[in-house]
C-alpha cells in the first residue's frame, strides 16, 4: 500500500506517516507501534492477516520515529534526573501522543477505531482509552503494563554488550538484529533474514536514537495509570509473551487486572517480538475481539 502523510495533525499540529490495508468499510484497527519502533515493525504479513480477518488495518510512525515529525531541537533527555523527580527534560508525555492518535483519527476521518498497541504502544493506546473513551471501540494491549513501578520491567543487563546505534547503515544493521535475536522469541525461530531487510528499511526511514530516548522519557514522565485504567469501560484484550525480558509478563497481568473485565491470554515461546509463527493466533485473537465489540454495538 501506498505511504501516505496526514498534516497538522492534533494539538501539536505534527506530521504524521501512515498507511492502510483493507477495505475502507471495514471495522477500522490503529495500530501503534512501541518506543524507537516505526509503523514497518508492524509486519506486512500481519497485517494481512488482520485483513483476511475482516479488519481495515492502519500503521503509523509516531512522533520522533520514521518519517513523522521529529524534535531535534528538544532537550537531551536526562533519565536520571527524571527518574529522581526532574522532568524539565521531557518534551512530552504519553498524552501528547495519544493525543497525537486521535488527530490521525480526525484527519482520516474516523470517528473512533479499534486500537491496538504494542509496547509503549500499548501505553499510547491505553491513554487514548483513558483520556479520550469516545474515540476507541476497544483496546488491544500487547507486551505492555500499567506503569506501576516495579512491575512489567525489563532485564536490561542482556543488552549491556550491545553499545549505542551505529551512525552507518552497516553497522546499524548489524547492531539492530543482535538487539532484536536478545529481545525475540526464544520459542520461535528468530528470521535473521526478514530481521536484517527491515532493519535497512528503518535506517533508511529515519532512524532517531535521541527520538527513542524522548519517547522512552515521556513514559517516566506519565507514571502510573492503573487507578485511570481501572475507570474504563471498554472491551479490552491483553496479550503478552510468557518469555518477554522487555517488559516482563507482569506487566500483562496487571494491566488486565486493572482494566475492568479485560482477557488476558499469557503466551509461551513469545518473548518481545512477534514471531511469524504466532501471526495467525494473534490476528485471531484480536478479531474476534474487533467483531463480536462490533456486534454488541449493533445490537445495541
Amino acid at each position: 500500500m501506498p505511504e501516505l502523510k496526514a498534516r497538522d495533525v492534533g494539538p501539536s499540529g505534527i506530521e504524521i506517516a501512515y498507511e492502510r490495508f483493507g477495505a475502507p468499510d471495514a471495522p477500522p484497527v490503529l495500530l501503534v507501534m512501541g518506543a524507537g519502533a516505526q509503523m514497518i515493525n508492524w509486519p506486512e504479513g500481519f497485517c494481512r492477516a488482520l485483513v483476511d480477518r475482516g479488519l481495515q488495518v492502519i500503521r503509523f510512525d509516531t512522533r520522533d520515529s520514521g518519517r513523522s515529525t521529529h524534535f531535534p531541537d528538544a532537550p537531551v533527555p536526562d533519565f536520571a534526573a527524571a527518574l529522581a523527580g526532574d522532568l524539565s527534560t521531557a518534551s512530552y508525555t504519553l498524552s501528547d501522543m495519544a493525543a497525537d492518535t486521535v488527530g490521525l483519527l480526525d484527519a482520516l476521518g474516523l470517528s473512533d477505531a479499534h486500537l491496538v498497541g504494542s509496547s509503549m504502544g500499548g501505553m499510547i493506546a491505553q491513554m487514548v482509552a483513558i483520556e479520550h473513551p469516545d474515540r476507541v471501540r476497544s483496546l488491544t494491549s500487547m507486551m505492555s503494563t500499567t506503569g506501576e513501578p516495579g512491575v512489567g520491567e525489563a532485564d536490561f543487563s542482556v543488552f549491556a554488550e550491545l553499545g549505542g546505534p551505529p551512525e552507518d547503515r552497516d553497522s546499524f544493521v548489524d547492531w539492530q538484529v543482535r538487539a532484536l535475536k536478545l529481545a525475540a522469541s526464544p520459542g520461535f525461530e528468530f528470521d535473521e533474514a526478514a530481521a536484517a531487510e527491515r532493519a535497512g528499511r528503518v535506517f533508511d526511514r529515519g532512524y532517531d536514537a535521541l527520538g527513542m530516548q524522548r519517547q522512552g522519557l515521556a513514559v517516566v514522565a506519565t507514571g502510573d495509570r492503573t487507578e485511570r485504567l481501572r475507570a474504563l469501560r471498554v472491551p479490552t484484550l491483553v496479550l503478552h509473551g510468557a518469555c518477554d525480558i522487555l517488559c516482563d509478563a507482569g506487566g500483562g497481568h496487571a494491566t488486565a487486572a486493572a482494566v475492568p473485565g479485560a482477557e488476558l491470554v499469557v503466551l509461551d515461546g513469545m518473548g518481545h517480538s512477534l514471531p511469524r509463527e504466532l501471526w495467525p493466533e494473534l490476528a485471531t485473537r484480536i478479531a474476534a475481539l474487533v467483531h463480536r465489540t462490533e456486534a454488541d454495538r449493533t445490537a445495541g
